[in-house]
């Protein structure tokens, strides 16, 4: 097998590109995915003893909130090796590069920055509930990327486990030509093993190895020998349109070979055409080797998937293919702050090979970073290595001014890689340290976590001083604080933010403003006449000089103005800020000796406020143009919780199996609608949200909105 590698490999690997899998494991919450995992790194090698989920003694569940929670909050990448006994590469070890990605929605974008690095991937699903919303999540976020996948049903033990009907889901709600390549032996309490429908061997678990390492290879028993037809003639029929030979040997009656059938699978599979799936019990350890051996069969190696696209410096489109013989390229895709060694940089290698102590350069910064470290990670913990190659998955230290998405290269050889897209934060919150010790801490614990997940931002409202956190959820915003305080030491209370309302004028007015004052000496006057009248919609301020006759010397002009412009950051209804009005000043008087520049802005303060006060004015709360994606069963459901919150809906549309829902809803009404949404279709529905423009405060919400104001009104 050696003799036919690509001379991509360099001499020195110690695994050829050809026997490298980079792949990720990605399912709704509570499918499995971190049981597997621990069972794949049990077999594999890599620990000695395995881990549950609910004793909170996973390997890649390594974050204290992860095993508190029982959940997967950060992609965790690990690298363990395998060697099939049978199958297209009996007997040649290979290296997987593993990422155990998160189910819950509200950390979505770990799984959206592994797959975008990935080039194969295991979809786990629940044998008793099939698939699931997040399922459908991770599959469109598979076929983005175009990741190449095999399914494996698990959790086969479990009271009400139905194998067929969970392959039967795979096909009807995600479209997949999903086939069994294995089918279990029973199910339930009774679930003794699976049977290979490729060798037509049956696998039978020792039930006294509680390791799930012994277990008889068996002629299929005779109670399943009409299934196992049943499936391989189906199996076999939706291979024959992929594969001319195996068409013409299966049309013909001929017997097909065991590996004419596994090299079939595997061109479909790599095509992402076919999807094989495999029965199993993770928890109870049945199952996980024959995946194993699927991984090494059918998911591509790095030179088989499609060439990652890139712009080089000229901004053409060029193409990235794993060979070790180019300048180095790859991309930073996570990062992370690690308590002993610093700043990880999570990076996939695409091209070349990048050694310890080079120096590669950043395009996006224009700056070369020095590479002082080299590991291969084994989730929380870490080999060094002098070497990674392409095709390699491994972790950077001393690289200071990245962002995940960027491209690191050698600068004889610049090139921009294409990033991850991430979704735009849906939940904020108002955050303050509760002593001023916790508000440095607080910055720096902020800012790199921010720096680690590209779907947390932090804002200032300038408005209102809050220290403004949003995310992807509440859970996720929930835990963020949770790091906040045992990584950085900082006591937060999270409050809900105050929202930007704004005043405005319907109707025209005057207003006269007066500032005297007598106390001895010199004196203040000011004298400003002012007309007041509504703007158009969006059009802004605008202040217009009608003086004439020098009523106004021309020196305090520009001071009335700034008085007009000071007091319309306070309005008179709930002392928010005023839009969309016109000011024209007509008229005034001055003192020859007692005018100052001071008096005649306080007279353009107190104009505008009695002005004001005459011309209808009305608070103005934020409207949001939102759109709404549901499956269509929940869109009944989902329109009328819109309706509750003052909703206007404004389209409705079919797109595929979703209706999209476009309306317009106040912001205030929206607190709380990530939940909500998630609630109201099984976490199946998804929305955004973006600022769209300001309408009238209904009379119904004005008196508590006013009554709850921050805002102190200022009264003349």
């Amino acid at each position: 097998m050696s003799s036919n590698l690509s001379k991509s490999n360099s001499p020195s690997r110690s695994f050829p590109l050809e026997f490298t899998r980079n792949i990720g494991i990605a399912a709704h919450i509570d499918a499995g995915k971190t049981t597997t995992t621990e069972r794949i790194l049990f077999y594999t090698g890599v620990v000695h003893k395995m881990g549950d989920v609910h004793d909170g003694n996973t390997v890649t569940d390594h974050m204290e909130q992860e095993r508190e929670r029982g959940i997967t909050i950060t992609a965790a990448a690990i690298s363990c090796g395998w060697t099939a006994k049978t199958g297209l590469f009996p007997s040649i070890p290979h290296r997987i590069n593993l990422i155990d990605t998160p189910g819950h929605v509200d950390f979505t974008a770990e799984v959206e920055r592994s797959l975008r690095v990935l080039d194969g991937a295991i979809a786990v699903f629940c044998g008793v509930a099939g698939v699931q919303p997040q399922s459908e999540k991770v599959w469109r976020q598979m076929d983005k990327y175009n990741v190449p996948r095999i399914a494996f049903v698990n959790k086969m033990d479990r009271s009400g486990a139905n194998f067929y009907s969970a392959v039967n889901d795979i096909v009807t709600k995600l479209g997949g030509n999903a086939h069994p390549i294995y089918i279990p032996i029973g199910a339930e309490d009774r679930f003794l093993g699976i049977i290979d429908l490729v060798e037509e061997k049956a696998y039978v678990y020792d039930p006294s190895d509680k390791d799930g390492m012994a277990f008889n290879i068996l002629d299929v028993p005779a109670e399943y020998k009409a299934d196992v037809h049943k499936y391989r003639d189906r199996l076999l029929e939706a291979l024959s349109d992929f594969d001319d030979v195996l068409a013409e040997k299966y049309l013909e009656g001929s017997a097909v070979s065991a590996d004419e059938i596994r090299l079939a699978i595997r061109k479909a599979t790599l095509a992402r055409k076919f999807i094989p799936v495999i029965p199993g019990s993770a928890f109870k350890n049945k199952g996980v080797q024959m995946l194993l051996d699927a991984v090494i069969d059918y998911l591509p190696n790095p030179l088989e998937v499609v060439p990652t696209k890139a712009c080089n410096s000229d901004g053409e489109e060029v193409s990235v293919v794993a060979d070790d013989r180019t300048p180095v390229a790859g991309l930073v895709f996570k990062l992370w702050s690690d308590p002993y060694v610093g700043k990880l940089v999570f990076f996939r290698v695409y091209a070349g090979k990048l050694e310890k102590g080079a120096a590669l350069y950043n395009p996006r910064t224009q700056k070369t970073e020095r590479i002082s470290r080299l590991v291969l990670m084994g989730a929380d913990s870490r080999k060094d290595i002098d070497v990674a190659y392409s095709g390699d998955i491994c972790a950077i230290i001393g690289a200071k001014e990245v962002v995940t998405g960027d491209t690191l290269c050698d600068k004889s050889h610049v090139i921009s890689l294409e990033p991850p897209t991430f979704p735009e934060p849906v939940i904020s919150m108002s955050i303050e340290p509760k002593t001023k010790a916790d508000q440095e801490r607080m910055s720096i614990g902020l800012q790199r976590l921010a720096d680690e997940d590209p779907t947390f931002f932090v804002s200032s409202n300038h408005e209102t001083g809050q220290t403004i956190i949003s995310g992807m959820g509440e859970l996720h915003l929930e835990i963020l604080r949770d790091r906040l305080f045992r990584e950085f030491k900082v006591e937060a209370e999270a409050g809900k933010p105050q929202i930007a309302y704004r005043e405005t004028v319907t109707a025209s007015s005057e207003g006269e403003g007066k500032f005297i004052r007598q106390s001895g000496g010199r004196g203040q006057y000011g004298h400003v006449v002012l007309k007041l009248e509504p703007n158009e919609k969006g059009k802004g301020i605008e202040i217009i000089n009608e003086i004439v006759g020098g009523a106004i010397p021309k020196e305090f002009i520009k001071p009335s103005i700034e008085g007009i412009n000071e007091a319309a950051n306070n309005g008179v209804v709930a002392g928010y800020p005023v839009i969309d009005f016109k000011v024209r000043l007509i008229d005034g008087s001055f003192h020859d000796v007692d005018s100052s520049e001071l008096a005649f802005k306080m007279a353009g303060i107190f104009g505008f406020k009695e002005a004001m006060r005459n011309a209808k004015p009305i608070l103005l709360e934020p409207i949001m143009a939102v759109e709404v994606r549901t499956p269509e069963e929940y869109q009944g459901d989902i329109m009328g919780d819109l309706n509750r919150r003052r909703g206007k809906i404004q389209n409705m549309e079919i797109r595929g199996t979703l209706a999209v829902v476009s309306c317009q809803v106040p912001l205030e009404a929206m607190t709380g609608y990530a939940t909500e949404v998630r609630s109201l279709s099984k976490g199946r529905a998804d929305y955004s949200m973006d600022p769209s423009h300001f309408e009238q405060v209904p009379a119904s919400q004005l008196e508590q909105i006013i009554k709850n104001s921050p805002r102190q009104v200022v009264r003349s």
